[in-house]
């Protein structure tokens, strides 16, 4: 199945900030959202176990790196490349 990236940024960083928390119910919640299996909300639960044993250094270098990728030349122009297509076609 293909998703789009405008419907699959918004629950990525969501997902991403629940797992960032801690918590397991939001998490879940965000989980729910995109029909994850069982399978699928117990390996993401061990990964926010991990980040839960590893503190906030750990969170806060993900949260670089995330914020690096997203920031990026190659991501903006990813990113905006279906609207330029978009408003070019409005001219035709």
């Amino acid at each position: 199945m293909f998703v789009s990236s405008v419907k699959s940024c918004p629950i990525f960083y969501s997902t991403f900030g629940a797992l960032a928390i801690g918590q397991k119910f939001p998490l879940d919640l965000n989980l729910d959202v995109v029909g994850a299996t069982e399978p699928e909300k117990e390996a993401l639960e061990k990964i926010q176990d991990c980040y839960n044993e590893k503190g906030l250094e750990a969170k806060g270098l993900d949260l670089i790196v995330m914020a690096t990728i997203t920031t990026s030349n190659k991501c903006f122009s990813e990113a905006v490349a279906p609207l330029k297509d978009a408003v070019a076609s409005l001219g035709r």
